[in-house]
């Protein structure tokens, strides 16, 4: 085995989990190129390994994801001469490439996807990331060394990679929970943008954009025809998400998000999570749905002990920290399902693309605010300007913020889920606040608002909750959820789909006019009406929760805030935070002086991240770089697929 091939094997390792289907994976390697595959079985169980190669062997490709509408695409490519060795969904990217080009097959696909395809001839490498960025893709340039995959951990075993803490990033993390730059928290590393392919040769990469959202507001619909629209696209997306030649599933909350999917989908199992002592129950009344469509419902209770023992585990797959608290019941809710199905269906994207979030402009019940806001915001430009100055000195008062957010444009004040826009609720740091806890290398100037405003830019033009839900699209979407989903579900060698993030859907939501979707009656009123279709009135009703963590109860025993002090008092740590800061907030919070809770858990899931990563890797990937239990049981049972 040439060096070469040692290195591109030793980097698909520590990805094992990503697709422990052994007969599936495979590498590729000539003077100038590695590539290499590990993969989970979905369509083609027995014939779809990859690499694949086009008929004379001269082109290659590695595909990470589905292609929902492959069949159809597979048989205009056979029309056109075109020989498939395979029913795998990846051979219509290599002949597609062929036929049409890149540019081309990305116009006709719909899908969730990260590939590469080498063309020899050409000696170029392109490759793909689908249109939100549900599949993760990362590269690394370096003079002559470029490396690109799905997880960043991967890349420490290539010799050329620098593994080097991205300082500028650290303060966007503390803002946001998650790091919100392009560049990763690791330096040089990159995430690759969603709706962008690229082409690497001679040393040079040249980046295309094929896909972005466009708000082309249609308002001669009546509410029926928007209600129908919505209701055929989705239910035509769960369909196209539930082709698989393995069992399919669906995650189920008390949310209409995942209800309106799973009424829809009625696979055979379906799964919740719950927490001991936590704030809500969501699984009993998930499974009252579950029982009503005749579905095996499965659920799991999470305890605090097994989270805080198996936190570290989480940030080690997640490659960037995410201290979002809904990565813990997600962890658990990924590995109940593994034991089940290879394929599980979530609702991710409804909030964003219907117009699902609190911060969107319902920040008030009252119904006069409300009366007040709506004829601040109908004003002309210059006075609404001038009100919502005047209202942003004022002290506050209840109705304060519907009152600004509804005067004020939103490229002036918007921090997306960053920040709670309620003095009551517990925010995660401001600029100021985080300076204050960095050591000076990593203070700097950065705003949450300033990193949106090239994506404000971009659609100046459009209502205001439309430019809101193109930041969270690209932002709080993209950097969060749907890393954390992919990165958490394969972990457990799960492959989790997305159908409300379809490209078809997409442009039914964009289209709406935004009072259809957000009104005095609340948020998402025409997908509601749609889910109505399928769902009992009371579900389709339902305020969203989220994935509710006790977060705040952990931390106020002493048990669990004892072991986040520890990890706090830890002499590397002053380093990177100003460890009396810190340490004081931990405490004032423990006496309950104030609700700090989500600055504590933003602190202490960076320095568990840091930990992994920064001060141990190797002995790290001992402990868990490796495939789930569950899954090495299927794997010894000869049961995995």
């Amino acid at each position: 085995m040439d060096h070469k091939e040692e290195t591109i094997n030793s980097m698909m390792k520590l990805i094992q989990h990503r697709g422990p289907n052994i007969d599936g994976c495979g590498n590729f390697t000539d003077s100038k190129v590695a590539m290499g595959f590990v993969r989970l079985s979905v369509i083609d169980l027995k014939s779809g390994a990859q690499p694949l190669y086009n008929e004379d062997n001269s082109i290659l490709v590695t595909f990470n994801g589905e292609i929902y509408n492959y069949q159809s695409l597979r048989k205009e490519l056979i029309n056109t001469g075109h020989d498939f060795k395979t029913a795998t969904d990846t051979e219509v990217l290599l002949h597609g490439y062929e036929e049409w080009g890149m540019a081309g097959t990305l116009k006709r696909i719909r899908g969730m996807f990260a590939y590469f395809i080498y063309d020899t001839n050409k000696q170029a490498m392109y490759g793909a990331r689908d249109f939100f960025g549900i599949k993760p893709l990362y590269y690394y340039l370096q003079g002559e060394t470029f490396i690109v995959g799905s997880e960043i951990k991967s890349f420490m075993r290539q010799p050329n990679f620098k593994m080097e803490l991205n300082k500028r990033a650290v303060k966007p993390y503390l803002m946001n929970q998650y790091n919100d730059l392009k560049e990763t928290l690791f330096k040089n590393v990159y995430r690759f943008p969603a709706g962008h392919w690229f082409e690497y040769s001679n040393g040079h990469l040249t980046t295309h954009k094929y896909w972005d959202a466009q708000y082309n507001i249609d308002d001669n619909r009546s509410e029926e025809e928007v209600i129908d629209q919505i209701d055929k696209t989705v239910t035509e997306s769960v369909k196209l998400h539930n082709i698989a030649d393995v069992k399919v599933g669906s995650f189920l909350s008390e949310g209409v998000d995942s209800s309106y999917v799973t009424s829809v989908l009625k696979p055979q199992e379906v799964f919740s999570v719950n927490f001991a002592n936590g704030p809500f129950d969501e699984a009993s009344v998930a499974k009252e749905l579950a029982d009503e469509n005749g579905l095996n419902f499965n659920v799991e209770t999470v305890d605090a002990k097994e989270a805080f023992d198996d936190f570290p585990e989480m940030q080690y797959h997640l490659d960037e920290p995410d201290a979002n608290p809904s990565v813990v019941p997600l962890w658990y809710l990924c590995r109940l399902a593994r034991r089940k199905v290879t394929v599980a269906l979530s609702g991710e994207g409804a909030d964003e693309l219907f117009a699902g979030y609190v911060n969107y402009g319902m920040h008030s019940k009252n119904d006069t605010i409300k009366s007040i806001a709506s004829r601040l915001h109908n004003l002309p430009e210059k006075k609404r300007q001038r009100a919502a100055k005047i209202i942003k000195k004022m002290p506050n008062f209840p109705g304060k913020t519907q009152l600004y957010t509804w005067a004020a444009e939103p490229s002036d004040y918007y921090t997306g889920e960053s920040w709670i826009y309620d003095p009551t609720q517990p925010s995660i740091f401001t600029s100021n606040q985080a300076n204050l806890v960095l050591q000076g290398d990593y203070q700097n100037n950065l705003t949450i608002n300033s990193i949106y405003q090239d994506d404000f830019g971009k659609v100046k033009d459009v209502d205001d909750v439309k430019q809101m839900q193109y930041i969270d699209l690209h932002h709080f979407m993209f950097s969060d959820i749907l890393q954390k989903a992919d990165k958490i579900s394969m972990a457990h060698s799960l492959e989790l789909r997305v159908p409300f993030l379809d490209r078809k859907v997409a442009e039914v939501a964009n289209n709406i006019p935004t009072k259809m979707l957000l009104n005095k009656n609340g948020s998402k009123q025409a997908f509601r009406k749609a889910a109505l279709r399928h769902l009992p009135e009371d579900f389709a009703k339902r305020p969203k929760l989220g994935f509710p963590v006790p977060v705040k109860d952990w931390l106020e025993e002493e048990e669990y805030c004892d072991q986040v002090r520890d990890l706090f008092e830890e002499s590397w740590v002053n380093e990177i935070f100003n460890q009396r800061q810190i340490l004081r907030l931990l405490q004032d919070n423990y006496e309950g002086k104030i609700n700090g809770r989500r600055q504590i858990w933003t602190i202490y899931t960076f320095l568990v991240w840091y930990k992994l990563f920064f001060i141990d890797f190797d002995n790290t990937v001992k402990k868990y770089g490796h495939v789930q239990p569950e899954v090495q049981a299927l794997m010894d049972s000869g049961k995995l697929v």
